[in-house]
């Protein structure tokens, strides 16, 4: 698969905008209130294997290493585990497995035993699911919760006055978690972008020629 066509089938997995959905965003800028740990593996071994197949298809191998090459898989689920609040964890995990039952009633065989062809075809139906899934559920008024916010220049929360989404979707975050995981990564910084070790200045405006890549 070439670099291009490899883009343009993100674009289209994520909805055409490399854009992370409210609930990661919300997860990054709230640092101060991480969910409490608990014991024990959020998946299991299996189901971990699906997720890194799931990453990979997000951002397969192209002219360089692939989101599977990168070690994102088991870094989306550290992430949802350490980082993510137990009701969107049990959001993941319920979407997972729903994932894995509906590969396994589309393809007639499980996930992992598919060819790359249709398991990139269950990857899309979830997809396309997901959307669905997402534009009923914003009709839906009941589909919200009030969250208290820190007014500008203080921490102490105030009346809530803003809302979030109660529902939580497994592709969505998946998505979220293996594009800020493999950007990351050594393999996403040096070879998917551009990289110089040691820049011998700071220019913050820089043109990018045609198939350019952009700088780590």
């Amino acid at each position: 698969m070439q670099r291009r066509e490899a883009l343009r089938n993100v674009a289209l997995l994520v909805g055409g905008g490399i854009v992370l959905s409210g609930t990661t965003m919300s997860v990054l800028f709230d640092s101060c209130s991480s969910p409490k740990k608990k014991a024990g593996a959020l998946v299991t071994e299996d189901q971990q294997k699906v997720i890194t197949e799931v990453a990979d298809i997000i951002i397969p191998t192209t002219s360089c290493p692939g989101a599977k090459a990168a070690g994102v898989g088991p870094f989306v689920t550290l992430m949802m585990k350490d980082c993510y609040p137990e009701d969107v964890q049990k959001d993941f995990v319920k979407g997972l497995e729903a994932f894995i039952k509906d590969a396994k009633s589309e393809l007639g065989k499980d996930f992992l035993k598919a060819s790359r062809a249709e398991q990139e075809k269950a990857v899309a139906s979830l997809r396309e699911k997901t959307i669905a899934k997402k534009k009923q559920d914003d009709k839906d008024p009941n589909n919200t919760i009030k969250i208290d916010v820190p007014t500008a220049g203080s921490f102490v929360k105030t009346a809530a006055d803003t809302s979030k989404k109660k529902n939580h979707y497994f592709f969505e975050l998946t998505r979220d978690l293996t594009i800020m995981g493999y950007f990351s990564s050594e393999i996403g910084a040096t070879q998917a972008r551009a990289y110089v070790a040691v820049p011998g200045h700071y220019d913050g405006c820089v043109d990018l020629k045609p198939g350019q890549k952009a700088w780590a």
